[in-house]
């Protein structure tokens, strides 16, 4: 099982998007610094997420999450 996880970043509030196969402790690679491209934006929330039972499902999500459309969605939903 993947999942696909959007994070908010509570110091700039701005959103992360990507996939795992174990969410919990992804989530704590992000808040503890253990991700470079978000070591300096902690903490953060999951504030999204979505299961799949293969990767390149996930994989298709996660990228349509970084579209246009995909952040358009995510705006929707988190209003």
């Amino acid at each position: 099982m993947f999942t696909v996880y959007i994070l908010l970043s509570e110091k700039d509030n701005k959103r992360y998007v990507g996939f795992t196969d174990n969410i919990e402790r992804r989530l704590l690679e992000h808040n503890s610094g253990r991700v470079i491209s978000t070591m300096n934006r902690r903490p953060f929330i999951l504030i999204y997420s979505e299961e799949y039972e293969n990767k390149s499902d996930a994989m298709k999500r996660e990228k349509y999450f970084k579209t246009h459309s995909g952040r358009n969605f995510l705006d929707s939903i988190s209003k």
